[in-house]
Protein backbone atom coordinates (compact mmCIF):
# COMPACT_ATOMS: atom_id res chain seq x y z
CA UNK A 1 0.00 0.00 0.00
CA UNK A 2 1.32 3.04 -0.84
CA UNK A 3 1.23 5.93 1.74
CA UNK A 4 1.02 10.05 1.52
CA UNK A 5 4.75 11.79 1.98
CA UNK A 6 4.23 13.71 4.74
CA UNK A 7 3.83 17.38 4.22
CA UNK A 8 7.42 19.72 5.55
CA UNK A 9 7.70 23.20 5.14
CA UNK A 10 10.87 23.49 2.61
CA UNK A 11 13.06 25.28 5.51
CA UNK A 12 14.26 28.61 6.38
CA UNK A 13 16.82 28.16 3.86
CA UNK A 14 15.28 28.67 0.66
CA UNK A 15 14.11 31.91 -1.13
CA UNK A 16 12.19 31.69 -3.81
CA UNK A 17 12.57 34.63 -6.46
CA UNK A 18 14.89 36.94 -7.18
CA UNK A 19 18.33 37.87 -5.27
CA UNK A 20 19.27 41.53 -5.21
CA UNK A 21 20.77 41.22 -8.76
CA UNK A 22 19.09 44.42 -9.68
CA UNK A 23 22.34 46.45 -11.85
CA UNK A 24 21.05 49.59 -13.94
CA UNK A 25 24.59 50.70 -13.80
CA UNK A 26 26.89 48.72 -15.50
CA UNK A 27 30.03 50.88 -15.16
CA UNK A 28 29.41 51.37 -11.29
CA UNK A 29 31.92 49.03 -10.17
CA UNK A 30 34.47 49.36 -13.19
CA UNK A 31 36.61 52.66 -12.86
CA UNK A 32 38.93 51.67 -15.31
CA UNK A 33 36.11 51.28 -17.89
CA UNK A 34 36.90 53.15 -20.91
CA UNK A 35 34.62 53.79 -24.25
CA UNK A 36 31.72 55.61 -25.04
CA UNK A 37 29.36 55.65 -21.66
CA UNK A 38 25.78 55.31 -22.65
CA UNK A 39 22.30 55.55 -21.27
CA UNK A 40 19.49 53.01 -22.81
CA UNK A 41 15.68 54.49 -21.84
CA UNK A 42 12.99 52.80 -22.84
CA UNK A 43 9.71 51.55 -22.00
CA UNK A 44 7.81 47.70 -22.40
CA UNK A 45 4.59 48.05 -23.86
CA UNK A 46 1.82 45.48 -24.32
CA UNK A 47 -0.09 44.89 -27.97
CA UNK A 48 -2.58 47.89 -26.69
CA UNK A 49 0.09 50.04 -26.06
CA UNK A 50 -0.52 49.86 -22.50
CA UNK A 51 2.72 49.73 -20.07
CA UNK A 52 4.06 46.45 -18.70
CA UNK A 53 4.69 47.86 -14.73
CA UNK A 54 5.86 44.55 -13.66
CA UNK A 55 8.25 43.24 -16.10
CA UNK A 56 11.75 42.75 -15.64
CA UNK A 57 14.68 43.93 -18.22
CA UNK A 58 18.21 41.61 -18.42
CA UNK A 59 20.70 43.13 -20.49
CA UNK A 60 24.41 41.45 -21.41
CA UNK A 61 26.60 42.65 -23.33
CA UNK A 62 30.55 42.35 -24.52
CA UNK A 63 33.04 45.29 -23.36
CA UNK A 64 34.28 47.61 -25.46
CA UNK A 65 37.12 45.18 -27.10
CA UNK A 66 34.52 42.84 -27.75
CA UNK A 67 34.89 40.64 -25.01
CA UNK A 68 32.23 39.10 -22.80
CA UNK A 69 33.15 37.81 -19.39
CA UNK A 70 32.23 34.31 -19.69
CA UNK A 71 34.09 30.80 -19.49
CA UNK A 72 33.71 30.54 -22.79
CA UNK A 73 35.04 33.49 -24.58
CA UNK A 74 38.93 32.78 -24.14
CA UNK A 75 39.67 35.60 -27.13
CA UNK A 76 42.81 37.20 -26.28
CA UNK A 77 41.59 40.38 -25.65
CA UNK A 78 40.76 42.90 -22.20
CA UNK A 79 38.52 41.90 -19.41
CA UNK A 80 37.74 45.25 -17.76
CA UNK A 81 37.86 44.53 -13.82
CA UNK A 82 34.48 44.93 -12.23
CA UNK A 83 32.36 44.82 -15.66
CA UNK A 84 30.34 41.63 -16.26
CA UNK A 85 28.15 43.26 -19.20
CA UNK A 86 24.85 42.17 -17.43
CA UNK A 87 22.14 44.32 -15.99
CA UNK A 88 19.03 43.84 -14.26
CA UNK A 89 16.22 46.14 -13.98
CA UNK A 90 12.21 45.96 -12.83
CA UNK A 91 10.14 48.13 -15.08
CA UNK A 92 8.45 51.17 -13.27
CA UNK A 93 4.94 51.59 -13.25
CA UNK A 94 4.99 53.41 -16.64
CA UNK A 95 6.55 50.32 -17.97
CA UNK A 96 10.53 52.25 -18.55
CA UNK A 97 13.67 51.11 -17.62
CA UNK A 98 16.86 52.84 -17.77
CA UNK A 99 20.32 51.86 -18.10
CA UNK A 100 23.96 53.29 -17.88
CA UNK A 101 26.70 51.45 -19.60
CA UNK A 102 28.93 51.26 -22.45
CA UNK A 103 29.11 50.33 -25.99
CA UNK A 104 30.11 47.33 -26.41
CA UNK A 105 32.62 46.37 -29.12
CA UNK A 106 31.93 43.99 -32.15
CA UNK A 107 31.55 40.55 -31.09
CA UNK A 108 32.59 37.20 -33.59
CA UNK A 109 29.31 35.23 -34.49
CA UNK A 110 29.11 31.50 -34.63
CA UNK A 111 30.79 31.36 -37.84
CA UNK A 112 33.18 33.63 -37.09
CA UNK A 113 31.95 36.55 -38.98
CA UNK A 114 31.85 39.78 -37.05
CA UNK A 115 28.28 40.74 -35.66
CA UNK A 116 27.04 44.39 -34.94
CA UNK A 117 27.88 45.53 -31.78
CA UNK A 118 25.00 44.99 -29.92
CA UNK A 119 23.22 44.10 -26.11
CA UNK A 120 21.37 41.12 -25.92
CA UNK A 121 17.66 41.51 -24.16
CA UNK A 122 15.86 39.71 -21.89
CA UNK A 123 12.37 40.54 -20.79
CA UNK A 124 10.31 38.80 -18.00
CA UNK A 125 6.38 39.39 -17.30
CA UNK A 126 3.75 37.88 -15.65
CA UNK A 127 1.87 35.85 -18.24
CA UNK A 128 4.91 34.79 -20.14
CA UNK A 129 5.94 31.06 -19.71
CA UNK A 130 9.39 32.04 -20.97
CA UNK A 131 10.98 35.15 -20.94
CA UNK A 132 11.34 36.54 -24.71
CA UNK A 133 15.11 37.06 -26.24
CA UNK A 134 15.93 40.34 -28.69
CA UNK A 135 18.89 42.70 -29.57
CA UNK A 136 19.31 46.02 -29.29
CA UNK A 137 21.83 47.91 -31.91
CA UNK A 138 23.09 51.18 -32.42
CA UNK A 139 22.20 53.97 -35.08
CA UNK A 140 25.66 55.07 -35.76
CA UNK A 141 26.96 51.43 -36.83
CA UNK A 142 24.71 51.74 -40.00
CA UNK A 143 27.67 49.65 -42.75
CA UNK A 144 28.27 47.19 -39.36
CA UNK A 145 24.67 47.22 -39.16
CA UNK A 146 24.18 46.24 -42.82
CA UNK A 147 26.31 43.46 -42.43
CA UNK A 148 25.46 41.75 -39.83
CA UNK A 149 24.60 38.07 -40.15
CA UNK A 150 21.63 37.50 -37.48
CA UNK A 151 20.60 41.42 -38.50
CA UNK A 152 20.13 39.72 -41.80
CA UNK A 153 17.68 36.97 -40.89
CA UNK A 154 15.81 40.29 -39.75
CA UNK A 155 13.17 41.02 -42.61
CA UNK A 156 14.37 44.70 -43.93
CA UNK A 157 10.80 46.60 -42.47
CA UNK A 158 11.32 44.91 -39.26
CA UNK A 159 14.94 45.81 -38.82
CA UNK A 160 13.94 49.08 -37.19
CA UNK A 161 12.53 47.23 -33.81
CA UNK A 162 16.08 46.49 -33.37
CA UNK A 163 17.50 49.43 -33.48
CA UNK A 164 18.08 52.33 -30.36
CA UNK A 165 17.22 56.08 -31.57
CA UNK A 166 19.32 58.45 -30.22
CA UNK A 167 16.60 60.35 -27.84
CA UNK A 168 18.18 63.97 -29.00
CA UNK A 169 17.73 65.49 -25.72
CA UNK A 170 21.18 65.52 -24.34
CA UNK A 171 23.18 67.10 -26.92
CA UNK A 172 24.51 63.74 -28.27
CA UNK A 173 25.92 62.44 -25.01
CA UNK A 174 24.77 59.02 -25.47
CA UNK A 175 21.31 58.71 -24.26
CA UNK A 176 19.38 55.69 -26.74
CA UNK A 177 15.76 55.74 -26.72
CA UNK A 178 14.81 52.13 -27.18
CA UNK A 179 10.96 50.65 -26.59
CA UNK A 180 9.79 47.02 -26.41
CA UNK A 181 6.56 46.69 -28.07
CA UNK A 182 5.76 42.81 -26.73
CA UNK A 183 2.81 42.01 -29.82
CA UNK A 184 0.84 44.24 -32.35
CA UNK A 185 1.96 45.44 -35.72
CA UNK A 186 5.00 47.03 -33.92
CA UNK A 187 5.93 44.32 -32.14
CA UNK A 188 9.69 44.54 -31.37
CA UNK A 189 11.66 41.16 -33.27
CA UNK A 190 12.39 38.39 -30.85
CA UNK A 191 14.64 35.27 -31.26
CA UNK A 192 13.51 32.18 -30.61
CA UNK A 193 16.80 30.63 -28.71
Amino acid sequence: MLYATASQTVGPYLHIGLSGLNCADLTASAPALAGQRIVIEGRVTDGNGEPVPDGMVEIWQANPAGRYRHAEDTRELPLVPGFTGFGRVPTEADGSFRFVTVKPGAVPGADGRPQAPHIMVSVFMRGLVKHVATRMYFPDETAANAADPVLALVPAERRGTLVGLDSGNDAGNGTLRWNIVLQGPDETVFFDI
